[in-house]
């Protein structure tokens, strides 16, 4: 290894080790269930994206096989080139209805989505408007063009009102205000009236990443613009298969002139090579399901309910969380990777976040109940959260 090469890892795992974050990815061994196999131990899993329990729905896995018989293991290429498989046109059809928009596209990733649609969209001389704690992907996509950027307080709408009335009075470009729908360590919401009132104030595209509320908000869960009743009203949504629907992509909705835009132009579809049929086929069937079994979705509430105030009850500080995403306020980087390692210890899986996700002083263990989480799971790992917290003194 090149030695400046070798000196400046050395610094930073270092460094990482020395503030008592440094940690490696825990392995699972299991389906991603409410409890699973993970680094030897059988435990309950308070950490997962996989909201409706979709990982494992028996149509979803059937519909994925039957794809591998049908289609094969991949498609072959690039969308664009001879990738594209009547089943990413069906997927596509099934996310704009279950959205209510012209059209989708679907993407590799919720994040190559983000990356690809900001940077893609906006270009010299027009301006991106980003709430400050918009999930990483945004930032990114913000880096990768050349518009300017403003930020605006987190959830402060008077702050971004000024930003938008002094930009528009300089520019005549196009100006984008995007927002996380939910935001992914907080578990708070964007007021999507409000964004929506102000861009048509001063000439704005709304843009809205629903990438943890779809599945979670809405009807059937459609996600926040149908949540805040703006679906005939909102020009940008994104999203992901990974989290409620089970399995993996990202998407863009909106109308029909946006998707072909991004199907000539966004250069992580174009140039990353399309899903294999079977991630298709899961993806469809995720759709079809979340449609159908509104019960998972009023179990998922009914199980964020219980635990949120079993949390609640024993003293924990939850923050400004009203969703499934229920953070757990530590204090520092160091003893909330700890509470995490000593919650795993005793049966519960709960990851430690710290800075740079999170500022230092917000150091906490992020928790998402699931729908398929039974009581008996939720108090036992209530039990656990107030052994680890009184032994922490955290409560």
């Amino acid at each position: 290894m090149n030695a400046r090469l070798k000196a400046y890892l050395d610094t930073e795992i270092g460094s990482l080790k020395s503030r008592g974050i440094y940690r490696m990815p825990r392995v699972l061994e299991s389906p991603a269930g409410p409890r699973v196999r993970m680094d030897g131990r059988d435990i309950i899993q308070l950490s997962s994206n996989n909201y409706l329990g979709l990982t494992t729905h028996p149509r979803v896995l059937a519909a994925a096989r039957r794809a591998i018989d049908e289609f094969g293991a991949g498609p072959g290429a690039v969308r664009t080139i001879a990738g594209t498989m009547s089943l990413h046109l069906e997927l596509e059809r099934r996310l704009a209805r279950f959205k209510s928009t012209e059209s989708a596209l679907v993407f590799q990733s919720g994040y190559t989505a983000n990356v690809g649609v900001v940077s893609t969209l906006m270009q010299e001389g027009d301006l991106i408007v980003s709430d400050e704690l918009n999930h990483a992907s945004i930032i990114d996509g913000c880096r990768l063009c050349k518009a300017d950027r403003a930020i605006y307080r987190h959830l402060d709408y008077e702050n971004l009102r000024e930003i938008l009335r002094t930009a528009r009075r300089k520019t005549t470009g196009k100006i984008l205000v995007v927002a996380d729908g939910v935001f992914s360590m907080d578990g708070d919401v964007s007021d999507l009236r409000t964004i929506r009132t102000l861009c048509r104030e001063f000439d704005a595209i709304p843009m809205v990443d629903d990438a943890h509320a779809t599945g979670v908000l809405g009807t059937d869960g459609r996600g926040t613009v149908d949540h805040f009743g703006l679906k005939d009203d909102w020009d940008i949504q994104i999203g992901t298969m990974s989290k409620a629907f089970g399995v993996m992509g990202g998407y863009v909705c909106g109308p029909r002139p946006l998707i072909d835009f991004y199907i000539h132009k966004a250069r992580p579809f174009l140039f990353s090579s399309s899903h294999p049929p079977a991630v298709m086929a899961a993806c469809i069937a995720a759709v079809e399901v979340m449609e159908s079994e509104p019960e998972l979705l009023a179990r998922l509430w009914e199980n964020t309910r219980t635990f949120k105030e079993g949390l609640k009850r024993l003293g924990f500080d939850t923050g400004a969380s009203i969703t499934p995403i229920t953070p757990v306020i530590i204090g520092s980087g160091a003893k909330a990777a700890r509470f995490s390692d000593e919650l795993f210890e005793s049966g519960v899986f709960a990851q430690g976040i710290f800075f740079p996700m999170v500022a230092e002083e917000k150091s906490r263990v992020r928790t998402i109940v699931m729908a398929t989480h039974t009581h008996q799971d939720l108090e036992e790992a209530l039990g656990v959260f107030e052994v680890v917290g009184r032994k922490l003194g955290v409560i």
